[in-house]
Protein backbone atom coordinates (compact mmCIF):
# COMPACT_ATOMS: atom_id res chain seq x y z
CA UNK A 1 0.00 0.00 0.00
CA UNK A 2 1.50 3.58 -0.86
CA UNK A 3 1.97 6.15 1.59
CA UNK A 4 -1.12 7.93 0.33
CA UNK A 5 -3.35 5.03 0.48
CA UNK A 6 -2.57 4.06 3.75
CA UNK A 7 -3.57 7.99 4.75
CA UNK A 8 -6.56 7.96 2.43
CA UNK A 9 -7.37 4.61 4.54
CA UNK A 10 -6.92 6.61 8.06
CA UNK A 11 -8.96 9.79 7.19
CA UNK A 12 -11.56 8.13 6.17
CA UNK A 13 -12.92 7.37 9.50
CA UNK A 14 -15.91 9.40 10.83
CA UNK A 15 -13.80 10.85 13.38
CA UNK A 16 -10.63 13.39 13.28
CA UNK A 17 -7.67 11.37 14.12
CA UNK A 18 -5.84 14.38 15.51
CA UNK A 19 -8.69 16.45 16.61
CA UNK A 20 -10.42 19.20 15.99
CA UNK A 21 -8.22 21.62 17.81
CA UNK A 22 -4.81 23.10 16.53
CA UNK A 23 -1.92 21.67 17.82
CA UNK A 24 -0.45 23.07 21.13
CA UNK A 25 2.81 24.34 20.38
CA UNK A 26 1.36 26.50 17.03
CA UNK A 27 -1.29 27.99 19.41
CA UNK A 28 1.85 28.75 21.93
CA UNK A 29 3.18 30.56 18.85
CA UNK A 30 0.52 32.63 18.48
CA UNK A 31 2.59 36.27 18.77
CA UNK A 32 4.53 35.76 16.69
CA UNK A 33 2.33 35.86 13.66
CA UNK A 34 1.54 38.78 11.73
CA UNK A 35 -1.68 40.44 11.53
CA UNK A 36 -2.55 39.16 7.87
CA UNK A 37 -0.60 37.78 5.35
CA UNK A 38 -0.50 34.26 3.45
CA UNK A 39 0.16 31.23 5.39
CA UNK A 40 0.92 27.74 4.08
CA UNK A 41 -0.21 24.32 6.44
CA UNK A 42 2.14 21.38 4.72
CA UNK A 43 0.17 18.10 4.84
CA UNK A 44 -2.53 19.72 6.33
CA UNK A 45 -4.76 16.61 6.71
CA UNK A 46 -7.62 17.04 8.50
CA UNK A 47 -7.55 21.09 8.85
CA UNK A 48 -7.40 21.60 12.44
CA UNK A 49 -3.87 23.84 12.23
CA UNK A 50 -4.73 25.58 8.99
CA UNK A 51 -8.30 26.07 9.77
CA UNK A 52 -6.85 27.84 13.45
CA UNK A 53 -4.46 29.95 11.46
CA UNK A 54 -7.44 31.46 9.19
CA UNK A 55 -8.85 32.21 12.56
CA UNK A 56 -5.91 34.07 13.24
CA UNK A 57 -6.62 36.64 10.28
CA UNK A 58 -4.28 34.77 7.88
CA UNK A 59 -5.32 33.20 4.14
CA UNK A 60 -3.89 29.80 4.52
CA UNK A 61 -3.25 27.49 1.73
CA UNK A 62 -3.87 24.00 3.42
CA UNK A 63 -1.44 21.29 1.78
CA UNK A 64 -2.22 17.40 1.45
CA UNK A 65 -2.66 14.39 -0.97
CA UNK A 66 -5.78 13.13 0.82
CA UNK A 67 -9.31 13.26 -0.05
CA UNK A 68 -10.72 12.16 2.37
CA UNK A 69 -9.04 14.37 5.04
CA UNK A 70 -9.68 17.62 2.97
CA UNK A 71 -13.54 16.73 3.03
CA UNK A 72 -13.01 17.01 6.83
CA UNK A 73 -10.88 20.58 6.66
CA UNK A 74 -13.70 21.98 4.44
CA UNK A 75 -16.38 20.84 6.83
CA UNK A 76 -14.36 22.19 9.88
CA UNK A 77 -13.82 26.08 7.87
CA UNK A 78 -17.55 25.98 7.32
CA UNK A 79 -18.81 24.59 11.24
CA UNK A 80 -15.74 27.55 12.63
CA UNK A 81 -16.71 30.06 10.18
CA UNK A 82 -13.52 30.53 8.01
CA UNK A 83 -12.35 29.76 4.71
CA UNK A 84 -9.37 28.32 3.73
CA UNK A 85 -7.88 26.93 -0.05
CA UNK A 86 -7.34 23.38 -0.03
CA UNK A 87 -4.41 21.98 -2.58
CA UNK A 88 -4.27 18.30 -3.06
CA UNK A 89 -0.78 17.06 -3.82
CA UNK A 90 1.90 15.30 -2.41
CA UNK A 91 4.23 17.75 -0.39
CA UNK A 92 7.48 16.16 -1.76
CA UNK A 93 6.88 17.03 -5.44
CA UNK A 94 4.27 20.31 -5.31
CA UNK A 95 6.20 23.65 -6.89
CA UNK A 96 6.42 25.68 -3.64
CA UNK A 97 5.82 29.25 -5.36
CA UNK A 98 9.20 31.78 -4.52
CA UNK A 99 8.62 34.06 -1.34
CA UNK A 100 4.78 33.73 -1.75
CA UNK A 101 3.77 33.10 2.23
CA UNK A 102 4.57 35.04 5.27
CA UNK A 103 3.94 32.05 7.00
CA UNK A 104 4.83 27.83 6.83
CA UNK A 105 4.09 25.78 9.32
CA UNK A 106 5.07 21.74 9.13
CA UNK A 107 3.07 20.30 11.94
CA UNK A 108 3.96 16.04 12.60
CA UNK A 109 4.60 15.63 8.70
CA UNK A 110 7.08 12.47 9.89
CA UNK A 111 5.83 9.74 7.05
CA UNK A 112 8.74 11.72 4.67
CA UNK A 113 12.18 9.95 4.43
CA UNK A 114 15.23 11.48 4.55
CA UNK A 115 15.13 12.25 0.66
CA UNK A 116 12.12 13.57 0.93
CA UNK A 117 12.29 15.26 3.70
CA UNK A 118 15.02 17.53 1.85
CA UNK A 119 13.22 18.25 -0.52
CA UNK A 120 10.27 19.12 1.55
CA UNK A 121 12.35 21.61 3.50
CA UNK A 122 13.92 22.83 0.15
CA UNK A 123 10.07 24.42 -0.45
CA UNK A 124 9.57 25.78 3.11
CA UNK A 125 13.25 27.95 2.14
CA UNK A 126 11.86 28.43 -1.16
CA UNK A 127 7.99 29.16 -0.45
CA UNK A 128 8.98 31.63 2.63
CA UNK A 129 8.95 35.36 2.21
CA UNK A 130 12.72 36.94 3.38
CA UNK A 131 11.71 37.69 7.10
CA UNK A 132 8.91 35.27 6.74
CA UNK A 133 7.93 32.68 10.06
CA UNK A 134 8.53 28.98 10.00
CA UNK A 135 7.01 26.72 12.84
CA UNK A 136 7.21 22.77 13.13
CA UNK A 137 6.91 20.42 15.32
CA UNK A 138 7.52 16.76 15.26
CA UNK A 139 8.62 13.79 17.42
CA UNK A 140 12.20 12.86 18.45
CA UNK A 141 13.86 9.49 18.31
CA UNK A 142 13.01 9.12 22.42
CA UNK A 143 9.67 8.78 21.02
CA UNK A 144 10.14 5.29 20.16
CA UNK A 145 10.23 4.45 23.59
CA UNK A 146 6.48 5.79 24.25
CA UNK A 147 4.96 4.18 21.33
CA UNK A 148 2.31 6.74 21.60
CA UNK A 149 1.71 7.97 17.87
CA UNK A 150 4.58 8.92 15.15
CA UNK A 151 6.74 6.80 12.73
CA UNK A 152 8.41 3.67 13.81
CA UNK A 153 11.88 4.71 11.87
CA UNK A 154 14.59 6.24 13.45
CA UNK A 155 15.48 8.06 10.17
CA UNK A 156 12.34 9.79 10.15
CA UNK A 157 12.54 11.45 13.49
CA UNK A 158 14.21 15.32 14.56
CA UNK A 159 17.10 15.97 16.31
CA UNK A 160 18.09 19.27 17.11
CA UNK A 161 21.27 18.91 15.55
CA UNK A 162 19.55 18.05 12.49
CA UNK A 163 17.29 20.87 12.51
CA UNK A 164 19.73 23.44 13.31
CA UNK A 165 21.78 22.15 9.82
CA UNK A 166 18.84 21.97 7.83
CA UNK A 167 17.68 25.67 9.08
CA UNK A 168 21.34 27.14 9.58
CA UNK A 169 20.97 30.07 7.03
CA UNK A 170 17.74 30.93 9.37
CA UNK A 171 17.58 33.65 12.12
CA UNK A 172 15.56 33.95 15.31
CA UNK A 173 16.12 30.28 15.49
CA UNK A 174 14.23 28.76 18.50
CA UNK A 175 14.26 25.29 19.43
CA UNK A 176 12.24 23.41 22.18
CA UNK A 177 12.73 19.68 23.56
CA UNK A 178 10.39 18.12 26.06
CA UNK A 179 8.17 15.59 27.17
CA UNK A 180 4.98 16.02 27.65
CA UNK A 181 1.11 14.47 27.81
CA UNK A 182 -0.64 15.22 24.74
CA UNK A 183 -4.11 15.29 24.07
CA UNK A 184 -4.56 15.73 20.19
CA UNK A 185 -7.05 12.69 19.02
CA UNK A 186 -6.42 9.40 19.09
CA UNK A 187 -4.06 9.07 17.05
CA UNK A 188 -1.77 11.67 18.99
CA UNK A 189 -2.55 10.85 23.07
CA UNK A 190 0.16 10.03 25.35
CA UNK A 191 3.56 10.91 26.93
CA UNK A 192 5.21 12.30 23.83
CA UNK A 193 8.66 13.21 22.87
CA UNK A 194 8.43 16.04 20.64
CA UNK A 195 10.75 19.03 19.50
CA UNK A 196 9.40 22.12 18.22
CA UNK A 197 11.22 24.96 16.21
CA UNK A 198 10.37 29.04 15.16
CA UNK A 199 12.27 30.33 13.07
CA UNK A 200 12.57 33.19 10.11
CA UNK A 201 14.28 33.21 6.83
Amino acid sequence: MSEQDTWESRYSVPEFIFGREPNYFLQSCRELLPASGKALAIADGEGRNGVWLAEQGLSVVCLDFSESAQRKATSLAKERGVKIDLVRADIHSWSYPPEAFDVVIDIFTQFSSPTERLKKWQGVHNTLKPGGLFILQGYTPRQLQFNTGGPKKIENLYTRQMLEEAFRDFHDVRIVEEEREMREGPAHSGMSAVIGLTARR
